[in-house]
């Protein structure tokens, strides 16, 4: 994905400019590239409690550990807050300490597995010689909000202020969800708009396949995705479902108009954040931010206001898909996988985008909100998720296949989808098979989950 902008991070913008810096993404179709990232829950095997920052078995000492392996340390004052490497990836926090593998811009699937399965493998050897253990789920399904530590970044402490004031989930959000999600290229303003629509109208598709988070507080929540319903009582400034995007004159500019009048969280200076919540990022651009003025955005300030724009997709210079819950192993490649074969393929494109073409969009936000609820039962157009899901399985599929991507003794890339094709023929989503285990096997006791669904 083009990561090359036009202006430098340090000259000021006008509104054309920030136009320009997402059209500079634009990618010829034989270049377009795929990047994942994934989240997951740390916790210790001694009491399964979360991971502080410090101590001998912390989050820094994870990170320090995974140094061995070529990492650079990326310091936010005194503590190491990152990793980084030359190639685009990155292991990230989030507030409450998830860890997260943003990956490389790579060519086909094949590349993007093994890049998660050689940082797991990384994750999972640090991991031992701690005595800690790392979790694939959507939500943290033992501990309180109250019981995570907070990570020792300075924009979380102006989030940490702002969020209760928009919504009432928005601290569980930051603290107590992990995602999965993918990072894809589009050729041209038209082609953004293609797939940004169907990826939108599709959410509560991929929210089904990818329930993975029924319990809070080791407890079953009544909910099938308590992190997708996390996300609608979070901040209806920066989330959901984005309805100008179905609308006539969708484009770039439209975009960055959305963008501009989400309220900011800060703004950078000399390394210090300051905080500008709720402040107008159109007041920056003329120069009158309050306690700021005279002074203007730079291309770095807009990039770090996009990074606070939280919709399921989001557009920077490429798309993000970010609405499935994280979860296990296998289902970190196929997230991807479906998308690359639904957004790739131009004739699973066409077909993807004649299945939603004529869903009204309060429909999709109603069944966004009821998937995660009732998964695959939740209706739709006029027919249900399940069914829905197997088309679009299909569609993904049968792209992949056109795209043939030979790799790991593999003709193509139809591999990576064979958990969501069980998974959509079934009608179950992985959430009620955790339910089952909770009410079975487990006898009602959070705690095996622990180890069944460790990295």
């Amino acid at each position: 994905m083009n990561d090359i902008a036009n202006t430098t991070s340090q000259e000021t913008v006008e509104k054309s400019d920030l136009v320009a810096y997402i059209e500079s993404g634009c990618t010829p179709r034989g270049q377009w590239a795929i990047g994942t990232e994934h989240e997951k829950f740390g916790y210790r095997l001694s009491d399964l409690r979360p991971l502080p920052y410090g101590g001998p078995d912390g989050i820094c000492a994870m990170l320090e550990g995974l140094r061995r392996y070529s990492w650079t340390p990326y310091f936010e004052d005194e503590n190491v807050i990152a990793l980084t490497k030359n190639d685009g990836s990155s292991v990230t926090l989030e507030p409450g300490g998830q860890f997260e593998l943003s990956g490389a811009p790579l060519p086909n699937l094949h590349r993007v597995c093994d890049e998660v399965n050689t940082h797991l493998d990384q994750v999972a050897a640090v991991s031992k010689e701690l005595g800690v253990g790392f979790l694939g789920l959507g939500f943290q399904p033992k501990w309180t909000r109250g019981d995570i530590p907070w990570m020792p970044k300075g924009r979380y402490g102006i989030m940490r202020k702002y969020m209760p004031t928009r919504g009432d989930l928005g601290l569980d959000m930051m603290t107590r969800t992990c995602t999965v999600q993918v990072n894809l290229d589009f050729e041209s303003e038209a082609d953004m708009v293609r797939k940004l629509r169907v990826s939108l109208a599709l959410q509560p598709a991929a929210v089904a396949l990818f329930a993975n988070s029924p319990f809070v507080e080791g407890e079953p929540s009544g909910y099938l995705s308590y992190r997708s319903h996390v996300w609608t009582r979070t901040d209806p400034d920066r989330c959901g479902l984005l309805p100008f995007v179905f609308e006539d004159g969708m484009g770039f500019e439209r975009y960055v108009d959305y963008v501009l009048d989400v309220p900011m969280y800060f703004v950078m200076r000399d390394g210090n954040y300051i905080d500008v919540s709720g402040r107008s990022f159109r007041d920056f651009l003329a120069g009158k931010l309050p306690g700021l003025e005279g002074d203007r955005p730079t291309i770095k300030d807009w990039e770090d206001h996009m990074t606070t724009i939280f919709p399921e997709v989001r557009v920077k210079r490429y798309i993000e898909v970010r609405g499935a819950d994280g979860g296990p192993w296998g289902r970190l490649c196929a997230l991807p996988a479906l998308w690359v074969g639904l957004l790739y393929d131009s004739i699973a494109l066409d077909e993807a985008e004649a299945l939603c073409h004529d869903w009204p969009y309060e429909e999709i936000v109603r069944a966004h909100q009821e998937v995660a609820r009732i998964g695959f039962q939740t209706e739709l157009g006029g027919r249900t998720i399940h069914e829905i899901t197997r088309d679009v399985v299909r569609i993904a599929r049968d792209g992949l296949r056109r795209r043939a991507v030979a790799g790991n003794h593999d003709p193509d890339e139809r591999g990576y989808l064979t958990t969501l094709q069980q998974l959509a023929e079934s009608g179950r989503t992985p959430a009620e098979d955790l339910l089952d285990a909770y009410t079975t096997r487990w006898n009602k006791n959070i705690d095996p989950l622990f180890d069944e669904y460790a990295y």
